[in-house]
């Protein structure tokens, strides 16, 4: 098969699909997309609101409860545990289908009709605030993860135990303030790291403990800004630092940062990988135009694929994984599913499924919400195996003679994800306005969902610049007071606008001797990830000049094969060209950090 090029429907411009990428589609018996892969994947995180917990009311019990679905937003919802249990039948809302009416229009009435789940947990033990997670225990607004343990304000955390403040984290424990760790103890500020023990501000370290502000550095001790001391001059250096003070923590945060932009930076953020593109990406094989995988094989356009065991054999697939195969333009789906397209929070090793939201343990569905255990099932009605097959190729074909049109003109046939305008939550409170920002005006203007921020009655009874400087200084009634946020809702970061310490949060600042924080948990998880680059890649040359950096700030340490000259190495990465950091190919970075 040849490659083509298509326009794209949303952006309007032109997208390559590959040999590779017609075989696959040809495998999961579905057209090529009419969208790039950028507008599918902003596509698929529209329907995902990451992190804002609405009070509501059951439309069950009529109990308040904590929800992903604002009161106001016109969908039913069921807490989780009436949700999951027999209380109820998804079948009770089975319908016939219509081929009078566009297959997506009916979808979304379906959609309006059967309660969904307040909150995306499986498994979970005393995690009431926490959502998009698997197995948390004992832990406190934490998204987007997987069996981790007493954590609190984690973001895309696996196999994580008391962290706090933390984003894109494996295996890790007693980590504050950091993004990107494997297998890291007591890592504060910092960045890609793995193997490593108390570290402070350090970026791309691997097998080190207890240095500070350092970068690159393999299988070192008690260093400072990448110089070597003694362990009796380290202690020394570091208790003179008194980073237990906010003032002195963020005035060593901030050199830090300095200090990592005059060392190279691998064009690709990972370890151990083969043949892959993106970023952020480790132990994996065969992943490309990726990002945020963990221990994937045969990938394309995928991104948080971190649960593990891995995932192998998909496309188009946003957030989980967990033993994933032949999945296509899903999001929110996992835990050994297979076979799967065009679904949102499908799950529990349900196979087969088409055009579904919210289902579990099910085979053979199309267009269901909140089936769980069945097959067969199209419009949450239930059909014989020959019945099931007969009309779910009607239904296509009608898709396709008769398909939806949104209100910007986007043509939806069989072969597109579900159109955003169709999406629970609003576009400004999805993960969509995280990777790709949107204002009001061009979010009405697409025919998105606005959600108006709710007013918060908080009654602030400290303002940031009243907490005690130092952590020592900070009394147990300090967990009884609202904390004004810094930002003051003031910087389109979800700002909640003030904030408490927990008791069990205020035990972990004092462990670890941070200080206490002056943003809200929203704020600071935005601030964190600035760190991260975006999806979109871009085609660049090596800045390796031959003995130094091609902005003079790095000094080479090692011969490179290309001697003096420039390397000529080109790639394709995600750190863009506006960007501050310097990007090394693979072998010039290897080169210099062995």
């Amino acid at each position: 098969m040849l490659e083509q090029t298509k326009n794209c429907q949303n952006c309007k411009q032109p997208f390559i699909i590959e040999a590779e990428d017609l075989a696959f589609y040809e495998k999961m018996k579905v057209p090529p997309p009419t969208f790039c892969w950028l507008c599918r994947a902003q596509r698929r995180m529209a329907f995902r609101n990451e992190r804002i917990l609405y009070k509501r009311k059951s439309d069950f019990s009529g109990k308040d409860i904590f929800s992903m679905y604002s009161p106001d937003s016109g969908y039913k919802v069921y807490e989780k545990d009436i949700w999951i249990s027999d209380q109820w039948d998804p079948l009770d809302y089975g319908r016939d289908y219509d081929f009078n009416k566009p297959f997506f229009e009916q979808f979304s009435e379906l959609l309006h009709s059967v309660p969904l789940k307040n909150l995306n947990l499986v498994n979970e033990v005393r995690s009431p605030y926490s959502s998009n997670f698997t197995e948390p225990k004992n832990c406190y607004l934490c998204f987007n993860g997987s069996h981790s343990e007493d954590c609190m304000y984690g973001h895309g955390i696996t196999e994580c135990r008391d962290c706090v403040d933390v984003s894109h984290l494996g295996k890790s424990e007693s980590c504050y303030d950091s993004f990107w760790v494997t297998s890291g103890n007591r890592n504060i500020g910092c960045n890609n790291c793995e193997n490593s023990y108390t570290m402070w501000f350090s970026k791309n370290c691997s097998g080190c403990s207890d240095c500070l502000g350092c970068v690159g550095l393999r299988k070192k001790q008690y260093c400072i800004w990448n110089v070597q001391y003694s362990k009796e001059e380290y202690q020394q250096k570091l208790k003179e630092l008194n980073l237990g003070s906010r003032a002195q923590y963020e005035k060593v945060k901030a050199q830090a940062r300095e200090f990592w932009l005059k060392f190279p930076n691998k064009f690709l953020e990972g370890l151990h990988n083969l043949r892959v593109s993106g970023n952020y990406i480790d132990q994996s094989k065969n992943v490309h135009n990726s990002f945020l995988v963990r221990s994937g094989e045969n990938l394309k356009f995928c991104q948080y694929l971190q649960e593990l065991p891995g995932c192998k054999d998909c496309y188009d697939w946003s957030i989980w994984g967990d033993n994933g195969q032949l999945m296509y333009e899903c999001h929110a789906c996992g835990l050994g599913t297979q076979n799967v397209r065009f679904c949102l929070f499908t799950q529990e090793d349900s196979h087969d499924v088409e055009y579904s939201v919210m289902v579990a343990g099910s085979g053979y569905l199309f267009g269901c919400v909140g089936v769980r255990k069945k097959q067969y099932c199209i419009l949450n009605k239930q059909y014989s195996k020959e019945e099931y097959e007969k009309l779910r190729a009607k239904i296509i074909e009608q898709m396709d003679r008769q398909p939806y049109t949104d209100k910007a003109g986007r043509v939806y046939k069989y072969g597109e994800f579900f159109p955003v305008e169709i999406s629970p939550v609003g576009y400004n409170e999805s993960m969509a306005q995280e990777y790709f920002p949107l204002g009001k005006e061009e979010i009405v203007s697409q025919g998105y969902n606005w959600r108006e921020t709710a007013e918060r009655n908080y009654k602030v009874t400290l303002q940031p610049r009243e907490l005690p400087d130092h952590i020592s200084e900070v009394q147990d009634g300090i967990t009884n007071e609202v904390i004004a946020c810094e930002h003051e809702g003031k910087c389109n970061q979800l700002c909640t606008t003030a904030f408490r310490i927990l008791p069990d949060e205020l035990t972990f600042y004092r462990k670890l001797g941070v200080p206490l924080p002056r943003l809200c948990h929203n704020c600071r998880t935005f601030e964190r990830l600035k760190q991260r680059t975006g999806l979109q890649l871009y085609s660049r040359q090596c800045d390796c000049a031959g003995a130094n950096s091609n902005n003079d700030a790095y000094k080479n340490s090692a011969a490179h094969s290309h001697g003096t000259a420039v390397c000529p190495n080109q790639f394709e990465t995600g750190y863009g060209p506006d960007r501050k950091e310097i990007v090394y190919c693979e072998e010039c970075y290897q080169a210099e950090t062995t």
